[in-house]
């Protein structure tokens, strides 16, 4: 109850079960209306600045398939969970910090799916976050072209 009274003063981690930590993650969807909105992720132990973990990084809600293929799924919820791997589990924080941003951007630009009343579809929303995140990324020199990123994080995959 905390998490839905007072979050913007609730900054932290909560260590749980795979269950129970599945249902406590639906909870803050009220904050925003919305559960398409929200990342969710399940890491295999503390993150710190030194050390970077594994986790499983998801979007809180599940798959749809009563809506999939038809371009009105809000992608956001799916875009979000990149900007929680990027700092625990890839240690790239400040690529992190510009997604979360283009998300931003692309949300003040007055861009919605339909379960957010507007009408663009997820190709719309989910291009308008990658173009805004590019200029981000150039703007702030971590990144010339997507070849960049993808190479920076090849050695983390391999």
């Amino acid at each position: 109850m905390i998490m839905v009274k007072n979050y913007t003063g609730l900054n932290v981690v909560v260590v749980t079960s795979n269950l129970f930590g599945d249902i406590i993650s639906d909870e803050p969807s009220i904050i925003p209306g919305r559960i398409g909105l929200l990342p969710s992720a399940s890491l295999s132990g503390v993150p710190d600045v030194k050390d970077k973990c594994n986790g499983i990084y998801e979007p809180i809600y599940g798959s749809a398939p009563d809506i999939s293929g038809n371009g009105i799924v809000n992608p956001i919820g799916t875009i979000l969970p990149v900007a929680m791997l990027q700092p625990y589990s890839l240690n790239l924080p400040e690529e992190a910090k510009a997604v979360e941003e283009a998300v931003h951007v692309a949300l003040d630009g007055g861009l919605r799916t339909k379960d957010l009343g507007g009408n663009a579809t997820t190709e719309v929303v989910g291009d308008a976050v990658v173009e805004e995140l590019k200029k981000i990324l150039k703007a702030q020199g971590v990144l010339s072209d997507w070849r960049d990123l993808l190479q920076r994080m090849l050695p983390w995959w391999l």
